[in-house]
């Protein structure tokens, strides 16, 4: 099974989804044993979704707070001429 049909499977699994029909446990697993770049994969996404959950119960996501701290950044960056993605004008 190739791996971009394992890394779907992989995502569905580590956001409490049921995995794709075509894609059985034991599959799953098995190519998981055969695969470090896979391994990693899954271990990459566990770490990103445990990162955007909210903090200590709260109603707060961790993408909620990054994306509020970049915010707050950008109006610094505003302030000298310079803006996200742009070039600085004059």
């Amino acid at each position: 099974m190739p791996c971009s049909r394992i890394r779907t499977a992989l995502s569905a699994r580590v956001d409490g989804e049921a995995l794709p029909p075509d894609v059985a446990v034991p599959a799953l697993e098995a190519h998981l044993a055969s695969c470090a770049r896979c391994r990693r994969w899954e271990e990459s996404a566990r770490r990103l979704r445990q990162a955007t959950l909210p903090a200590d119960g709260g109603e707060t996501s961790g993408a909620d707070r990054l994306l509020a701290h970049l915010r707050a950044g950008s109006g610094a960056r505003a302030e000298d001429g310079r803006e996200w993605g742009g070039t600085q004008a004059g």
